[in-house]
């Protein structure tokens, strides 16, 4: 049996996880962060969604690098001045990847939030291995005013439909109150077809078994008000 089948991910476990079954990689668009990333070396890349509902395993959004959030985090430390002084939070984080770009690029602080305990403990793992530091936010934020926040990066978060009809009504009235919304999507499904503005759009490298291409062109947009 191997290391990603056997190991019962209670807490204690989650980092001894999450090293055995990923590397150390730069990411493709974004070279000057290094994440701990699934290969097809590692068994966590060939199971299915069904072997990893078996095992209590949420699916391993965190263990690769999405189209949209590579093109989010090389937006960010291009455009430093979108995320410098403020407080950023990186909703559904994943590994970490846009909140470690916006860290590097002087955001006065970043939050890192996903409902995905695995994520979290990614996210921190990946967090030290680029000399960064976050403050960990393991809970549904979907409704919260965020007021301790000034800008809220996403990457690829609209990729099914009840998520995506809520993530974008809370988007649009946290809009409303002041707040900046950066999202990086390589033209998901339910990605709107108004209320955004596109910022930039990069070639970001992939792989078939992620993205059905070896290349996605990704935008990043901007939530513009109601």
């Amino acid at each position: 049996m191997d290391k990603a089948t056997s190991l019962k991910l209670e807490p204690g476990n989650r980092r001894q996880f999450i090293l055995e079954n990923t590397e150390l990689l730069p990411c493709p668009l974004v070279p000057e962060v290094r994440l701990h990333v699934a290969s097809k070396l590692y068994p966590l890349w060939h199971l299915t969604e069904d072997q990893l509902e078996d095992r209590g395993l949420p699916p391993p959004f965190w263990a690769f690098a999405w189209a949209g959030g590579q093109a989010l985090a090389r937006y960010i430390l291009d455009e430093p001045e979108e995320v410098a002084g403020k407080r950023i939070l990186d909703f559904a984080t994943g590994s970490g990847l846009v909140g470690i770009a916006a860290k590097s690029a002087g955001a006065a602080c970043v939050g890192v939030n996903d409902i995905d305990p695995i994520a979290i403990e990614a996210a921190e793992i990946n967090a030290k291995a680029n000399h960064q530091e976050f403050l960990f936010l393991p809970h549904n934020m979907i409704g919260d005013p965020l007021e301790d926040w000034d800008v809220l990066v996403t990457g690829d978060i609209l990729y099914e439909q009840p998520l995506a009809d809520d993530v974008l009504r809370w988007f649009r009235a946290l809009v409303e109150s002041g707040k900046s919304i950066l999202i990086g999507d390589p033209g998901r499904t339910y990605l709107p077809k108004s209320g955004l503005e596109k910022l930039v759009t990069y070639a970001v490298k992939t792989t078939r078994e992620l993205e059905d291409t070896d290349v996605r062109c990704t935008s990043v947009w901007r939530v513009n008000p109601p």
